[in-house]
């Protein structure tokens, strides 16, 4: 029993070690393109499916110059392009721009852009809340019924 719980705590903590070498290549890749302009961003969390974050390099006029994704359930995923959207307007995207693409990186596309509408309109971004937040939520809902 105690090397099955010696096991789960290594494996817990290679998982965060790892976790850091991801936010790390994104932050890298974050500060790349927003070294070259300004950066549209739209994240959706996946839980056990393949969460998506969104980076779309615009323009003074908000049309996207680059876009970049990165896509996964694991601490494996790494950035990569996200080409198809060059020459569009951020604000303007809408479902029928985003066929081929899953559901979260879908919602990630469509997030950057109301992240868009709502700094241009000076309105202030909600932070999403923390996992330990939604379930807290959950069980408060819970004990309600």
């Amino acid at each position: 029993m105690l090397q099955l719980a010696l096991l789960l705590g290594a494996m817990f903590l290679l998982q965060g070690v790892l976790s850091v070498f991801q936010m790390r290549h994104f932050s890298r890749e974050f500060v790349k393109l927003r070294r070259r302009g300004k950066v549209a961003c739209g994240r959706k969390s996946g839980g056990f499916h393949a969460g998506a974050i969104v980076m779309f390099r615009i323009d003074e006029a908000g049309v996207i110059q680059e876009g970049r994704k990165l896509m996964g359930v694991t601490c494996f995923a790494r950035v990569s392009g996200l080409p198809g959207f060059e020459g569009k307007y951020v604000g303007g995207l809408t479902e029928s721009d985003l066929p081929k693409y899953g559901k979260n990186l879908r919602k990630a596309i469509l997030d950057a852009r109301n992240t868009y509408n709502k700094f241009m309109a000076g309105e202030a971004i909600p932070e999403p809340p923390s996992p330990f937040r939604r379930v807290g939520r959950t069980l408060a809902g819970a004990a309600k019924l």
